[in-house]
C-alpha cells in the first residue's frame, strides 16, 4: 500500500518526490476546502452567539443535560452544530496518517531528496551523515524555519473567548508550534507536508475571515 502511494505521489509530479508531496498536500487541502468553509462559518456564528452562550451557561451551568439541550437548540436555529468545527480536523487525519507512513517507511523514499537532503531522513540523521555545515542540513533548517514562521502567523490568528479557562488561554496560542516540534523529529517529507498544509491553512483562514466578516 505504501509503495503504491509513493508511486502515485511521485507520479503526480513526473518523478520529483518533493514536488509530488507538495501537489498531494495541495490536493488534500482543496478536497477539504468545503469543510473548512463550513468550519469558518461555524466560528463566526459562535462569535455572534457568544453573549447568548454565556447566558445559557450561567443559567443552566448546574444542569448539564438542560444546558446541552439548550445549546443544541440554539445552534440548530442557526443551521449548524457545536461539533461542526471538528470535521475538517477529523477529515484530515487519514491523509496525515498516510503521509506519516510514507515519510517513516524505511525504503519508500530511498533515493529521493530535496536539494541533496534525503526526504526519508530526520534532521538528526542528516547531521550525523552530512554534518552541520552542509547543504542537506541547511535545507532542513530552512524548512523548519518556514514552519516556525507559519506557526507564528497561525498563533496570531487564534481568537480566545473570554469564558475560556485561564489554562486554555495560555495553551491555545502555543498549539500551532506543535508543527515545529513535529518537523524537528519527523523526516523531511513530513516536514514538507506540514509546511505546505499549515501555510495553506493560515492563508485560507485569513481569506475566509475577511470574506465572512
Amino acid at each position: 500500500m505504501i509503495d503504491s502511494l509513493v508511486t502515485f505521489v511521485i507520479g503526480m509530479s513526473g518523478g520529483s518526490a518533493a514536488l509530488g508531496i507538495v501537489l498531494f498536500t495541495l490536493a488534500v487541502r482543496l478536497l477539504l476546502l468545503p469543510l473548512n468553509v463550513r468550519q469558518a462559518r461555524t466560528a463566526k456564528i459562535r462569535e455572534r452567539l457568544a453573549p447568548k452562550l454565556r447566558q445559557l451557561q450561567k443559567r443552566y451551568g448546574r444542569n448539564p443535560e438542560r444546558l446541552s439541550k439548550e445549546l443544541n437548540a440554539l445552534y440548530a436555529k442557526e443551521g449548524t452544530s457545536p461539533f461542526a468545527g471538528f470535521l475538517p480536523m477529523l477529515a484530515q487525519l487519514p491523509f496525515m496518517w498516510l503521509m506519516y507512513r510514507v515519510a517513516t517507511h524505511p525504503t519508500a523514499l530511498v533515493g529521493h531528496d530535496l536539494l541533496g537532503a534525503p526526504l526519508g531522513q530526520q534532521v538528526a540523521g542528516v547531521v550525523a551523515n552530512y554534518g552541520l555545515v552542509s547543504t542537506p542540513f541547511l535545507v532542513f533548517v530552512l524548512v523548519i524555519a518556514l514552519v516556525a514562521a507559519v506557526a507564528w502567523f497561525s498563533a496570531r490568528q487564534i481568537k480566545i473567548a473570554e469564558e475560556q479557562p485561564e489554562l486554555m488561554k495560555k495553551i491555545m496560542p502555543l498549539l500551532p508550534y506543535g508543527s515545529v516540534l513535529a518537523a524537528l523529529v519527523l523526516p523531511l517529507a513530513a516536514g514538507i507536508y506540514l509546511l505546505v498544509s499549515t501555510a495553506w491553512a493560515v492563508s485560507e483562514r485569513a481569506v475566509l475571515n475577511a470574506r465572512l466578516t
